[in-house]
């Protein structure tokens, strides 16, 4: 009974999610309306490190490597085959194809966590200069020029499905975003209610012990982090559309401390916390972006500083503790253990 009403609340919000955002849709004005699109793309982004990290305990510094490979694949795709649908859909397949191909190197290579980070950072550092060093014309797939460090511009939008000439307004490629943030984070909600959720939590809780219990913690640790990286891509598919517009910044190191950043100050082991976090600190950079005053840069980094050293615990959690504090008679939540699996 206790499952049933969680899946329902989880149901009711991504319901509610989607409302609101047809409401904003018709609302507030159009300037308005694409600043809160680009605001959820990166919500998105945020969300797939809030999972791998946050639940998978896989800290993975190059998770803009599978949001440039997404935005990149999409361009290309589009500009070639000038219809969106199959686009889309390869937007997500090829960063989880080599998330898996990357994946499966690390974890059934025994790679620690240490080295995990350095490695997922090399291969965004690695696609960052590639992709800035394809400025000729003969880097090119198909009809679509790479760039460089230009970029590539006038990218095809998002249409209707299988119908080219249908393109979406601004309007409609907000509410495919709000729809894909929530209908994403409902899924991971299910995915961490499932067996294979309540496995991943465990073994990020011990992973010594997991395995003497029997878990493929190599197997669990890959699919995690294919997941992690199908959001990203998608997440990168959508900051195209935004824009029509995708440059080699999408692989930057930048990028990648930014989505720690959001993920750090949002609270590790939640998945609408980073999204807010993320959703907060894009509205305060790109308000201080307006003036000359403030090094944005330098403002991120001592908020990084003050959650990592005086909040550790991040937004959401915090604020969930002092409110079970106000409320003595509730018991305090507990973390998943490896104990409460069964093989």
């Amino acid at each position: 009974m206790k499952l049933f009403s969680e899946k329902v609340r989880i149901v009711l919000s991504a319901l509610m999610l989607i409302l609101l955002a047809f409401w904003l849709s018709g609302a507030i004005e159009l300037y308005t309306l694409l600043s809160i699109t680009v605001f959820l793309v990166m919500g998105l982004l945020s969300l797939s490190l809030a999972f791998i990290w946050g639940y998978g305990g896989i800290l993975c510094f190059g998770q803009a490597a599978f949001f440039g490979l997404g935005a990149y694949t999409y361009a290309i795709c589009a500009i070639n085959w000038g219809d969106s649908t199959w686009a889309v859909v390869m937007a997500v397949l090829l960063p989880t194809l080599f998330s898996l191909l990357l994946g499966y190197v690390i974890f059934y290579g025994g790679v620690s966590d240490v080295y995990l980070g350095a490695i997922t950072l090399a291969v965004s550092l690695v696609l960052f200069n590639w992709v800035n060093s394809t400025s000729g014309s003969e880097y090119h797939i198909g009809e679509a020029l790479l760039g460089g460090f230009n970029g590539i511009p006038s990218v095809p939008t998002l249409n209707m499905p299988f119908q080219p000439d249908a393109i979406l307004s601004p309007e409609a490629i907000f509410m495919v975003t709000a729809g894909a943030l929530a209908l994403c984070y409902a899924l991971l909600k299910f995915v961490l209610l499932s067996r294979f959720g309540k496995t991943v939590v465990a073994i990020r809780e011990n992973e010594q012990r997991a395995g003497l219990l029997g878990y493929n913690v190599p197997a669990h640790k890959l699919v995690t982090f294919a997941i992690g990286a199908a959001i990203a891509g998608l997440a990168g598919c959508l900051y195209v559309n935004w824009g029509a517009f995708v440059s080699p910044g999408v692989f930057s190191i930048s990028q990648s401390a930014q989505i720690i950043i959001w993920v750090i100050v949002g609270g590790r082991g939640t998945l609408i916390g980073p999204v807010i976090s993320c959703v907060l600190l894009q509205w305060m950079v790109t308000r201080l972006g307006a003036q000359q005053t403030v090094d944005v840069n330098l403002v991120l980094g001592v908020i990084l500083a003050v959650f990592v050293l005086l909040i550790p615990g991040g937004i959401l959690p915090t604020v969930q503790r002092l409110w079970r504090r106000k409320r003595p008679n509730t018991l305090p939540a507990t973390r998943t253990s490896v104990s409460e699996v069964k093989p």
